[in-house]
């Protein structure tokens, strides 16, 4: 597939899955679309054979990202308190965001799930613009369908993403525990 193929493929494969995200957050008043799902989408359409693609690292991702992001705003009192966005930045809230962010990517390295948009999830709760459990659980909903609708794309279009995890290129080439046998891990 040349350039202006891939270009339609993500242009068509990034609207619908945040079109689908849209509609469910128009018919249930809940925020099915935040900021951090457009990064997944745009990783699953532009490269849904890399690691960072998979839907194995975009679950673990999102995942860690929303645990350490409310963890921190708890430990820091803030789970109650306005979002940064109106109370401004106070010297908890970067405790916060600071924490969180390196609680994600460290986690995120140990289990070999690098998922950059991650990043933009832990601080969108510890900023407190996420903040309930219900919406936390709202964005994992939201970032299950969106991989899921990526997957489904990916399938029908002929550009797949991996059912779970993708290989990575070891630095010799090849791809590890693959064909040429080297060992995973």
């Amino acid at each position: 597939m040349g350039r202006a193929g891939r270009s339609a493929h993500a242009f068509a494969g990034g609207a619908l899955a945040v079109v689908l995200a849209g509609l469910v957050a128009l018919v249930t008043h809940q925020p099915w679309l935040f900021p951090s799902l457009g990064p997944a989408v745009m990783l699953h359409v532009e490269k849904p054979a890399s690691p960072e693609s998979s839907p194995r690292n975009t679950f673990i991702g999102h995942g860690v990202a929303l645990l350490a992001g409310y963890l921190f705003l708890v430990a820091c009192g803030l789970a109650d308190e306005p979002s940064a966005l109106q109370e401004g930045v106070t010297g908890l809230r970067i405790v916060a965001v600071a924490g969180s962010l390196a609680v994600t990517a460290s986690v995120l390295v140990l289990l070999k799930a690098s998922h950059a948009p991650a990043g933009a999830t832990t601080l969108i709760v510890s900023l407190g613009l996420l903040r309930t459990p219900t919406q936390l659980l709202v964005a994992a909903g939201a970032v299950v369908l969106v991989t899921v609708v990526d997957w489904l794309y990916g399938r029908v279009s002929g550009r797949p993403m991996p059912l779970w995890a993708a290989t990575a290129p070891s630095p010799e080439g090849g791809h590890r525990g693959g064909p040429d046998r080297r060992p995973v891990g």
